[in-house]
């Protein structure tokens, strides 16, 4: 295959907190596009209590994945296709951990292809270690008093230990 221009992925998501699974995706995510942009929406398109503002979970994705130069963190408001074309992204990652994940990403990924038909979506599924971490399972764990090292960073740890007045 010859390419004239790099493959730029985007990688959307409320990240709320950023978890080991989204760590791991990410990376993987590399093997097929050349730059990863980490795409932090400002709201979820579900209903959800989140922990962190969108300038703290930009902040989190940093420190977590600031080793890699070939991945951005930024974030987004808005339609996901229309951060794409202007970020020249023609490829949106999703992890996809259960069955159950399938058929909300599809549709998805469908209506994005409706909006601009050149866009592309693939499909990762995280190791298996981490394929049952969610953000929100996280979050209810951690406000709960309960121990989340497992499935986040140890900074990402701290923060919510610092947000939720725990060790």
């Amino acid at each position: 295959m010859n390419r004239l221009r790099p493959i730029v992925a985007l990688y959307p998501g409320s990240f709320d907190p950023i978890t080991l699974g989204h760590e791991d995706i990410a990376r993987r995510a590399l093997r097929v596009a050349d730059k990863l942009i980490v795409a932090v929406a400002h709201s979820s398109t579900h209903d959800k209590r989140g922990l962190f503002g969108v300038d703290e979970r930009v902040r989190l994705a940093q420190a977590v994945l600031g080793d890699e130069d070939r991945i951005e963190v930024r974030s987004f408001e808005g339609l996901l296709v229309d951060f794409a074309r202007r970020e020249g992204a023609g490829l949106v990652v999703r992890g996809l951990r259960a069955v159950s994940d399938f058929e909300y990403e599809l549709q998805m990924a469908q209506m994005n292809q409706e909006l601009w038909p050149e866009i592309e979506t693939i499909f990762l599924v995280p190791e298996a270690r981490h394929s049952f971490i969610s953000s929100s399972l996280v979050r209810e764990v951690a406000s709960l008093g309960g121990d989340v090292s497992a499935f986040v960073s140890p900074a990402v740890l701290t923060q919510i230990g610092e947000k939720l007045g725990s060790n």
